[in-house]
């Protein structure tokens, strides 16, 4: 995969192309990408995805709360490359891009990108003036010489990046990972904490780092998995203030990893929330947290160790 910039070019008739934010690269996202590569192949062409730098309605709406984003651009440009495509512009938004009718942005993504054909997702709407109907976009294709291709629907559960968000934000990882094709994750730095979890026995990496605008799961306790530099480890994740053992004022993010603990302080994490276990909750005692904690830590083991079975045994087959 080639990454682009908003000044690369490519040459006339040369890409099969498809827009789109495409926050967690879900199932959803996943079957518009394969349709594009599909089309490209067949036109003898460059599959193009064209994403965006940030949600569209951070500019579109700046006096509103900002959209949390399921991951980093980052994240999103890896995984689409993943995915197979040739190349991804990820297109600045800007008020200046954002007043462009769906007829201006096709006419400039014919000229500069060499797009002559676009893939559309399902019931997906893009310019100023978000015309009603795939027929409507077809029309303005059709002045600039353009086809326009309908991706089909999602065959399963309803699925979008929105719904995903709500289910994390529920805490309802496990439901968003089966719509996303794989966990919910952060990704961040390890970062100094306040040592809390070492007096208690369970010492914890504190994940900072976090990119702008990051949707963070609901507060409570989850088994997660952890990726460091070191490996790949079972752990659980709090997510929350910890009322019980500091003001309840700040929110953090502490991973107990189950292999023992390890020197990653300044080092890249990336968290990925399995299964929820129980909502966070201010304990009469420290004794009593200490207690929930181990409770929590064996629950957890069994829900990593089930996946690691089935992941073992599908992998057998």
């Amino acid at each position: 995969m080639t990454l682009l910039t908003h000044t690369s070019t490519l040459p006339l008739h040369s890409a099969v192309a498809t827009i789109g934010m495409f926050d967690g690269v879900h199932l959803g996202h996943q079957l518009i990408i394969s349709t594009l590569c599909a089309q490209a192949r067949e036109a003898g062409k460059a599959s193009l995805v064209v994403t965006f730098d940030r949600h569209p309605q951070h500019v579109l709406r700046p006096d509103a709360a900002p959209t949390p984003l399921i991951m980093s651009l980052r994240e999103r440009l890896r995984l689409l490359g993943e995915l197979g495509v040739d190349y991804v512009l990820p297109l600045p938004f800007t008020a200046e891009l954002a007043r462009l009718t769906a007829g201006q942005f096709m006419a400039a993504l014919q000229q500069r990108w060499g797009v002559d054909t676009l893939v559309m997702g399902y019931n997906h709407r893009f310019g100023s003036d978000r015309m009603d109907h795939i027929d409507d976009y077809r029309r303005a294709a059709s002045a600039l010489a353009m086809q326009v291709v309908q991706a089909p629907e999602y065959d399963g559960a309803h699925v979008s990046s929105s719904i995903i968000r709500r289910l994390i934000g529920e805490g309802r990882v496990a439901e968003a990972a089966a719509l996303l094709g794989r966990p919910f994750a952060l990704e961040g730095t390890v970062v100094h904490g306040e040592h809390v979890g070492t007096g208690l026995g369970f010492p914890t990496a504190n994940v900072g780092g976090l990119p702008p605008h990051q949707l963070l799961p609901a507060d409570g306790a989850y088994a997660v998995q952890a990726v460091t530099d070191k490996g790949r480890f079972p752990g659980m994740a709090g997510v929350g203030t910890r009322p019980t053992v500091s003001d309840g004022l700040h929110s953090s993010i502490e991973v107990n990893l189950f292999t023992g603990r390890l020197m990653i302080y300044d080092q890249p994490i990336r968290v990925e929330f399995v299964q929820w276990l129980r909502g966070e909750k201010r304990f009469s005692s420290v004794t009593g947290l200490i207690h929930q904690l181990a409770v929590d830590r064996e629950q957890a083991l069994k829900i990593l160790h089930n996946i690691d079975d089935s992941n073992t045994t599908n992998n057998t087959l």
